[in-house]
């Protein structure tokens, strides 16, 4: 699982802070289990000189020296731990520390001069045992609890997983070398002595580095601490089994580790120097355990990873006990040991350290030492009591993994709710990969509302992934009924709430909801109350507002990115029937900073919106350029339809992909050194395969604008700094075009001719074998594109002045690809008509990638005002979606029969409104209703768009709103704002549009003037008027470029538009409004019409009749009839040819003086 916490400053403070404490522990562990094994070998090696035994004898009076050793270092352990806490609480736990290092040092020293007096041990050497014993009680409750007083929450797991691996790497040395340090010393032993001292040495200096602490509880003695730390326990039943599991932990540890020792010299018959191995390996394993659970635990103390230990504690030991293996085995099952104690140890420590109150954390761990050190004295004198009875060592290792079972079962009994967290370790850490933003922003204590959107049905699953603390999730009583899932909602302790429940039951449930806020639970809902089945947000309903009401809890607004299209989901309309596109799956889950409690609906919608477009960029790092996703489309289904056009009714995706390859090639000589080349072609399988082969060779294309005129190419072309250019002869000489002056024009009849036999099959094995890389060098890329390198220039329609060029990155591209696709469920059976140019910006992305990467096939055709051609196309292809500007079905309304469109299944309809009169008569011809959509060229272009709503039994889903350009795609965010003071205006206000999103353009090329225009703090700002409604859907008013001021009113040219078609029940568009200068008003409004003029003088009393206010009226004589409105090449009006023609018909030129 990744996260989003970096190493910060603070971050790095803690780090060395822990250092100075890290050094110290090392070295009192190596110490203590270093001084304690080499009296144990001095005890055996006794035993074996003073008497001549062997076998089970030699293996029993081992096992009783090994026993009086463990013994006479533990019993000082648990006595003292009974007064500990009190130092360390009453005292700086740093103090305490560095006065224990100092005693350590005395210790050794001591023992030393002991082993100096009588080389063979004796009494001296195990009463300075007994002193270590009592030296590390009163350590060890200030080495764990200044932990949490060093580290925040968050690291807290992370620095017990350090911590434990320093121990356990010491206890590693200490019990790896006490054997060699005893043969190297010969009959000098204290000389392995003053390596002790050495090492003590070491451990007093670094205790200085620690930081200082302030002591915790002034007063109390031993009686007050006993009983503030047995209030702790009786007041939080976790932190109470958490201390039960220790002692059984550590009960058991003891237990094996005597055991093994006994093991090795007995079984395994290893000397004094090889003795320790099996040991060491152990402590690997827990080091390498403890390292990786603090990893894996990330910024939480996560349970679920305690019966996985268990689990794995349990195996080993069984196959230590059953198999008995050489000494390879042994080293391998003790590592195997040592790695799941580690699962074990790190987070009961974390858990003790994290539920213990901070002014009484040192008494609960002291008093918890006392039990522990008690269960490590009983377990081992449960070793030398077993060997007594006849068990041998590896009898006691089974007897030892039976022990293991039945206490990983009684943990599961006790604390069901770890089951669930191993089951979502196993799944994070394996089918999914997530990453959690903003984690510090779920509340470590006290209650708060998780409110997230709803998108699968493991999304609670997902979301205990974010924090340590129990979540309450307010569940559908069906759900919660539901005979396999009822067990695992009560063990979450889970509250039923019934949509289809009377009132009374539905606040029952919210009053349970806001008890537990009350208690300082977290409790999530779901503010949709339903997982949403068209990809998008669904309406909140008002339960969220209802828990809190009256209340001062915190909201956390929650955003689960990219959990649609997992196999819980609902993407393709299957739940649970279809396989996961990628292993492991990637999930990004957002928290929000708190929201007051007084948050509105529409307030939570944003803010899980914006956290929707932050968690989009995570997606930058798994992206791949577009033509990776092509090349792997294409490969996965290489025989299924993707192109087709009236010269090649069936292009399949490895000739789609082949031909990509073998144009690219042929360019090769041409593109050379060019990195934008130019492309003039129009919507076809050529131009599709001419945009495909210059993405392939890591080209930036720029498709001319056609319908632009040669001022508009010319410009375009050279702002592009283009060369080249990728035309035909036969498409020139039918739209009767001429090549841009100055570029040199690429004939594709001349590529296709120079593509012989060869060529065509090195494309094809290209097609099949080759590496993205390799087929990107292949291809004459002179570098290997990344997502974040330009895909494309789009240069806008040039409606409003000059073309500006765009820039969209493969990211851009990538992002609304995606966004899209969530929303249109296209698949293999899907066709869409491809009539839009490529040089407008929804045609190059909604009839070339967007399709050819999802899966759906597409049919070409050069001209969209071709409604005979349109309509054959689409009843012999059986296309499904239609994508067409309202000017294009108007004309298919009046030329096309409904048997022709008989297979579409969605029209989708943008670049201008979509009238009422339009729509019910494209409905009453065709029985489909047009929906709409929104998007600009800076936007990659697709911001907003109405869906297909969802209907089941039991389901509506609305996704489409009559009037609105739909709701935003996944990943962008809306902000409606006022135009002169940019201040966010209420919802249902209309202001200008503001959008940000991953899919928003790189900037307007050479012209970083525009670009810093166009942006504001990362949000683009459209020129458009808009408002949203309280469901998130959109409603664009008009651009701001098309308002005027006349007497001071802003005046919208689209509402007056409107007005005027509304009047003479225009079913498509017949006039359009723009305006010129007035030296009187300012400005006058000026219509363009081609209506009889006869109409002209009802069409303004209708309109006065109806109530719009007179400057919304223009004037009888700003009437101008023409043969045609100017249309752009997109369908779009040509605002710059309006307001020419208006100028050019109403202002008279003034006579020469």
């Amino acid at each position: 699982m990744s996260e989003s916490l970096s190493l910060s400053p603070a971050n790095a403070t803690s780090s060395s802070a822990l250092r100075g404490l890290l050094i110290a522990q090392f070295f009192g562990a190596f110490n203590d289990n270093a001084w304690k094994l080499m009296i144990a070998l001095l005890a055996i090696k006794q035993v074996a000189t003073a008497a001549d035994i062997s076998g089970p004898a030699f293996e029993l009076a081992s096992q009783t020296q090994t026993t009086q050793a463990f013994v006479i270092f533990t019993l000082p352990l648990m006595v003292v731990s009974a007064f500990a806490g009190v130092f360390s609480d009453r005292f700086s736990k740093r103090t305490v520390i560095v006065l224990m290092k100092a005693l350590e040092v005395l210790l050794m020293g001591a023992g030393t001069a002991a082993l100096f007096v009588n080389p063979a041990g004796g009494l001296l050497p195990l009463l300075v045992l007994a002193g270590m014993g009592a030296q590390s009680a009163i350590f060890s409750p200030s080495k764990y609890g200044i932990l949490p007083e060093l580290l925040p929450h968050h690291r807290l797991s992370w620095g017990n997983g350090q911590l434990e691996m320093w121990t356990f790497a010491a206890i590693i040395g200490g019990t790896a070398l006490a054997g060699p340090l005893l043969d190297l010393s010969g009959h000098r032993p204290w000389i392995a002595g003053l390596a002790l001292v050495l090492f003590s040495g070491l451990g007093l200096w670094a205790s200085f580095m620690i930081p200082p602490v302030p002591q915790a509880r002034p007063d109390g003695g031993i009686r007050e601490t006993w009983q503030a730390a047995v209030d702790a326990l009786r007041a939080d039943r976790v932190l109470t089994l958490g201390v039960l599991g220790s002692i059984a932990f550590w009960t058991l540890a003891s237990l094996v580790g005597q055991d093994v020792l006994v093991y090795a010299k007995a079984v395994l018959h290893l000397s004094d120097t090889y003795s320790g191995f099996p040991l060491a390996a152990f402590g690997v394993g827990v080091g390498l355990g403890s390292l990786l659970v603090g990893k894996l635990s990330a910024t939480k103390v996560e349970l679920g990873y305690l019966p996985f230990g268990g689990i794995g504690i349990t195996l080993s030991l069984g196959a230590l006990g059953l198999i008995k293996p050489g000494l390879g085995g042994t080293l391998l099952g003790m590592a195997c040991l040592g790695l799941s104690s580690g699962f074990v140890v790190v987070p009961l420590n974390a858990l003790i350290q994290w539920r213990s109150p901070s002014d009484r954390r040192g008494a609960v761990i002291a008093f918890a030492n006392t039990l522990v050190f008690g269960g490590v004295l009983m377990g081992s004198l449960g070793c030398g009591l077993l060997a007594t009875i006849g068990l041998s060592a590896s009898a006691i290792f089974l007897v030892s993994g039976i022990g293991s079972a039945l206490l990983t079962l009684w943990a599961l009994y006790q604390l069901p709710e770890t089951f669930i967290r191993l089951v979502l370790v196993l799944f994070t850490h394996t089918i999914y990969r997530l990453t959690i933003l903003g984690r510090e922003h779920m509340p470590q204590e006290g209650g708060a509302l998780l409110v997230p959107n709803h998108v699968s049905f493991i999304d609670g699953f997902l979301l205990l992934a974010t924090t340590d603390r129990p979540i309450r999730f307010l569940v559908d009583q069906i759900y919660y009924d539901n005979r396999f899932l009822n067990p695992f909602a009560k063990i979450m302790g889970a509250i039923p709430i019934s949509s289809n429940g009377s009132p009374k039951e539905i606040l029952s449930a919210l009053r349970e909801a806001g008890r537990r806020l009350d208690d300082g639970e977290l409790v999530c809902i779901f503010p949709e109350g339903q997982i949403t089945r068209t990809g998008n947000l669904l309406p909140f309903r008002a339960g969220f507002t209802r828990i809190v009401k009256g209340r001062t809890i915190p909201i956390i607004p929650i955003h689960l990115d990219r959990v649609w299209g997992s196999v819980f989901s609902f993407i393709g309309g299957k739940f649970l029937a279809k396989w996961p596109s990628r292993i492991p799956f990637p999930i990004t889950i957002s928290l929000g900073e708190p929201l007051p409690s007084t948050t509105t609906g529409d307030d939570l919608r944003q803010a899980i919106q914006e956290l929707g477009e932050a968690a989009w960029q995570v997606r930058k790092a798994t992206c791949r350029p577009l033509h990776h996703s092509f090349v792997s489309a294409m490969r996965t289904h290489p025989f299924r339809f993707v192109f087709g056009d009236a010269t090649k009714p069936h292009v399949s995706c490895l000739q789609a992909l082949t031909g990509a390859i073998a144009i690219a090639r042929a360019l090769r000589p041409h593109w050379d050194g060019q990195h934008t080349v130019g492309i003039l072609l129009p919507p076809s399988v050529g131009g599709a395969l001419a945009n495909i082969a210059a993405t392939l060779s890591g080209r930036t294309t720029v498709n001319v604008n056609y319908t632009a005129g040669p001022t508009g190419m010319e410009s375009a072309c050279r702002q592009a700094g283009l060369t080249t250019i990728v035309t035909s002869r036969l498409f020139l000489e039918k739209a009767k075009l001429e090549c841009p002056a100055h570029f040199t024009p690429i004939w594709m009849e001349d590529i296709r001719t120079s593509i012989d036999a060869r060529a065509r099959l090195i494309a094809f094995l290209l097609a099949i074998f080759a590496p993205i890389r390799m087929l990107e060098r292949a291809c004459g890329a002179m570098t290997h594109p990344t997502i974040e390198d330009l895909a494309t220039i789009i240069f806008s329609s040039g409606s409003t002045g000059e073309p500006k060029g765009v820039m969209l990155s493969h990211f851009s591209l990538d992002s609304n690809v995606e966004g899209v696709a969530q929303l249109l469920h296209v698949d293999k059976h899907d066709r869409i008509l491809g009539i839009l140019p490529f040089f407008h910006s929804f045609g190059y992305l909604a009839t070339l990638w967007f399709p050819s990467i999802h899966g759906a096939g597409v049919i070409f055709h050069p001209s969209p005002l071709d409604a005979a051609a349109i309509g054959d196309l689409i009843h012999r292809h059986k296309a499904t979606v239609l994508l067409a500007t309202p000017t294009f079905l108007q004309l298919y309304v009046r030329r096309c029969t409904p048997e022709q469109f008989g297979s579409l299944r969605i029209a989708l309809t943008g670049a201008e409104k979509l009238s009422d009169r339009l729509l019910l008569a494209f409905e009453e011809r065709f029985g489909i209703r047009p929906i709409e959509g929104y998007g600009v060229t800076e936007c990659a272009p697709v911001i907003a768009v109405n869906c297909p709503d969802f209907r089941a039994a039991g389901f509506f889903q609305p996704a489409s709103r009559r009037g609105t350009v739909g709701q935003p795609l996944p990943g962008v965010s809306l902000r409606i704002v006022d135009p002169d003071t940019y201040e966010r205006l209420p919802l249902g206000t209309a202001g200008m549009l503001l959008v940000k999103g991953p899919d928003v353009m790189d900037g307007y090329l050479g012209r970083e003037d525009l670009t810093a225009q166009a942006m504001r703090e990362g949000w683009y700002i459209t020129g458009d008027i808009a408002k949203l409604d309280e469901d998130g859907f959109l409603t664009i008013t008009d651009r701001l470029s098309r308002f005027s001021k006349i007497g001071g009113e802003m005046i919208p040219h689209g509402r007056v538009e409107e007005a005027l078609h509304e009047a003479i029940h225009a079913e498509g568009m017949m006039l359009a409004v723009t305006a010129i200068p007035d030296e009187r008003k300012g400005e006058q409004l000026v219509v363009l019409h081609i209506l009889e003029e006869s109409l002209i003088s009802k069409l303004l009393d209708t309109v006065a009749a109806s109530g719009l206010p007179n400057l919304f009226i223009p004037k009888r004589d700003n009437f101008i009839k023409v043969d045609h409105l100017p249309v752009l090449g997109s369908g779009k009006l040509d605002l710059r040819a309006l307001k020419r023609i208006a100028l050019e018909r109403c202002i008279k030129p003034q006579p020469s003086p």
